[in-house]
């Protein structure tokens, strides 16, 4: 006897097929005939199966021990009479020693076969166990694989949806830190916008005050600052955006291949449950041999472990992005409120430097009227003296010409002659400063005129300036946007 489940050897594994039943068709038989004898006509030897192959040849030797032909058959059926069986003329097969050991072959093998086939059942019995046994622990085992294949799935199923949850988290997070970003670099157009009006209206200051001071170099500070902050703000969106196609890129690949894995999950597990006795059970014939597998088990982990660590390094350059945009957006709130302050600092000191001047101007005005009233005032009073002098010049002229006409001897220098004289140049002398007098103070009434004239331009400029820089200006300035919403929150 062979070991339990060992493959079976012996000879009477394999037993003689037994003879068949089924005979060929007498056509064919009669052909077979007259081929190997064709010079005989054999059918009728067909009822004879019983007589011997020597029987044909004697008869053959001995014509009238051969059967009769066709023709004369038929003649002398009718006249035909019963065979008697001559012994003497029979040629038997065997002697009783052939039959008795022919009946003793025949109990040999019988008993042969029974013993064989008996042996049969037994190990066949023993076999069927064997394979039953065999393919219940062969069974065992799939489903026990196929348990831990369900196991291994759902781990790599419970990793993937954390991670993909960590994902969506992240690429929220990062969604709204870009719209921030967004309303933050919006609300950056208005300063920009403020500090560039500021420029143009200071453009339309007068005169000396169309000056290059303070104010001025803190607004182009102000506009190349923002500037500066919007092209900053752009690269950090340009780079909020490629990371937010990289996370969805890793979450999109994360869904699949939980997909995947609720699939094979869901076949796996209905494998492991599929029982003998299930319905839906049947027969595929060579799928066996059908290789569909386009992975091995550490490749297919491995896929799935890239897909984690994928998503693990897009989410932590995720985090980094929102983390820098965050510091970003307080850096250039901060940044854009110190130059906001420094340029009202600078517009608060130019608006006192101006009005300043203008109250000094206001002051100087106030002076300047005051004189020209009063030269004005004393030119009147010189001419008032001038017309004075001259009935004193008239008078002591008018004396002279009388004098000129004295008689004779009576025509003497004497000392009211000489006193005369003296007046009319005196007189004449004074009319002459007095004149010269007028003239300067007329001058000097046309010089604080100009002065005047200045003074009330430079009243009208700086009012223009006080005009920009405070009203305009500083009203414009006065609507900057909130740190809250520079940084994207409002």
């Amino acid at each position: 006897m062979e070991p339990l489940g060992s493959t079976l050897t012996a000879t009477y594994a394999h037993p003689q097929p037994a003879a068949t039943n089924f005979l060929p068709a007498i056509g064919t038989l009669t052909s077979s005939y007259r081929n190997r004898f064709p010079h005989r006509n054999l059918t009728h030897s067909l009822s004879l199966p019983w007589r011997p192959s020597t029987y044909y040849k004697t008869a053959y030797n001995y014509p009238t021990l051969a059967p009769l032909s066709s023709t004369s058959q038929s003649v002398c059926e009718s006249t035909m009479l019963p065979f008697v069986s001559n012994r003497t003329t029979l040629f038997t097969r065997y002697t009783p020693d052939d039959w008795y050991r022919s009946t003793l072959v025949g109990f040999q093998e019988s008993n042969c076969s029974r013993h064989n086939s008996e042996r049969l059942r037994v190990d066949t019995s023993r076999l069927i166990q064997d394979k039953y046994q065999q393919i219940r622990k062969t069974q065992a085992d799939s489903t026990q694989n196929l348990g831990e294949r369900v196991n291994d799935i759902a781990f790599w199923k419970s990793e993937i949806i954390h991670e993909l949850d960590e994902m969506i988290g992240e690429t929220n997070a990062l969604t709204d830190i870009k719209r921030r970003l967004e309303r933050g670099l919006i609300e950056t157009d208005a300063p920009l916008q403020v500090a560039r009006e500021c420029l143009f209206h200071r453009e339309k200051r007068m005169g000396i005050d169309l000056v290059h001071d303070e104010a001025e170099k803190e607004l182009l500070t102000e506009v190349e600052t923002v500037l500066c902050c919007q092209e900053r703000m752009r690269r950090h969106l340009d780079k909020a955006i490629a990371q937010l196609a990289s996370d969805r890129s890793a979450q999109h690949e994360l869904e699949k291949d939980l997909s995947d894995k609720q699939a094979a999950l869901r076949i796996d597990d209905k494998c492991k449950h599929l029982r003998n006795t299930s319905q839906g059970v049947s027969y595929f014939r060579g799928v066996e041999n059908v290789d569909a597998t386009v992975s091995v088990p550490e490749s297919w982990a491995k896929f799935t472990d890239d897909n984690v660590l994928r998503s693990q390094s897009e989410r932590a350059a995720s985090a980094k992005l929102r983390e820098d945009t965050e510091n970003l957006l307080i850096v250039i709130a901060n940044e854009m409120w110190n130059q906001f302050n420094k340029v009202n600092v600078a517009f608060t000191n130019r608006i006192a430097e101006t009005v300043d001047a203008k109250n000094k101007i206001h002051i100087h005005l106030s002076k300047t009227l005051q004189e020209i009233f009063q030269t004005e005032m004393a030119i009147e009073s010189i001419r008032k003296a001038i017309k004075e002098k001259s009935a004193f010049l008239k008078v002591a002229q008018t004396r002279l010409d009388e004098r000129t006409r004295r008689p004779n001897i009576e025509l003497c220098r004497d000392i009211a002659q000489l006193r005369l004289v003296n007046e009319v140049y005196e007189v004449d002398e004074t009319i002459q400063t007095l004149q010269q007098r007028l003239r300067d103070s007329e001058d000097t009434l046309q010089s604080l005129a100009h002065t005047k004239a200045t003074l009330e331009h430079d009243l009208a400029v700086k009012a223009n300036t006080l005009y920009i820089d405070q009203e305009k200006c500083m009203s414009m300035r006065n609507s900057y946007p909130s740190t809250l919403r520079l940084v994207g929150f409002c």
